[in-house]
């Protein structure tokens, strides 16, 4: 039998699963980490073991993720990394709040740079992000999401999509240290609050785009080759 040439469609998705899948996946690992560290905050707790106990969110959904599917979840695994990561930082150097600001942006960047060094792995990191977001975890989602590698076009589609977030990210990083020594402090904690969120989403609305467009090159390049007439 010879190899498929083109992408087959997704097979279908229970709609309930795959919602509640994305609201525990958000709960998790953003809603939750946010309103664990402001809850205890606001109670009298440090920040250090606030930042610390914000990160149940990710490991609940890691429990919650392996309990259901049978298998560890990127994403949360990768939430994780970065709440531990976010507390190790905060303890280095004097706790200065300009400085605490800078070492925030830190870890924006060293996302950036994760995302371009996995370039050199067999699979890109937004490979397995989209995986994630664009199924709904069921062994025959995973395997058709895992299937599409063997495309050149999705290859190229994940490797463009992992640089794009990198850049950003490292982009983004850059902004907000500039921003740190030029604004007040009151003023960048209400941006440093605020710019991740806009440029994520900006980067969510173009890899959507862009893989919109992609799929749909594919798509008409898979029609032409198929109007073609076959050599005898």
């Amino acid at each position: 039998m010879s190899a498929p040439t083109t992408p087959q469609p997704a097979p279908a998705r229970k709609g309930s699963a795959a919602a509640l899948g994305w609201l525990l996946s958000i709960g998790f690992n953003v809603v939750a980490p946010i309103v664990i560290y402001n809850q205890l905050h606001a109670h009298g707790v440090g920040d250090f073991t606030a930042l610390l106990l914000s990160g149940l969110g990710p490991v609940l959904d890691i429990a919650v993720y392996l309990a259901w599917h049978r298998r560890v979840d990127e994403f949360a695994i990768i939430s994780l990394v970065f709440v531990a990561l976010t507390a190790i930082v905060s303890l280095v150097g004097p706790h200065d709040a300009r400085l605490l600001l800078v070492k925030d942006s830190f870890v924006t960047g060293l996302f950036g740079l994760l995302c371009l060094a996995s370039l050199a792995a067999p699979r890109p990191l937004m490979f397995y992000f989209g995986r994630k977001f664009a199924t709904d975890g069921t062994p025959a989602a995973v395997a058709w999401w895992n299937g599409l590698w063997q495309f050149p076009g999705f290859r190229t589609v994940q490797r463009n999509l992992t640089i794009g977030w990198g850049v950003g990210y490292l982009a983004e990083a850059a902004l907000r240290i500039a921003l740190v020594y030029t604004l007040s402090t009151s003023a960048m904690v209400t941006v440093n609050n605020v710019l991740p969120y806009v440029v994520t989403g900006g980067l969510v609305f173009w890899t959507i785009s862009y893989a919109r467009r992609a799929q749909a090159r594919g798509a008409a390049a898979a029609a032409a080759a198929a109007s073609q007439p076959q050599a005898v």
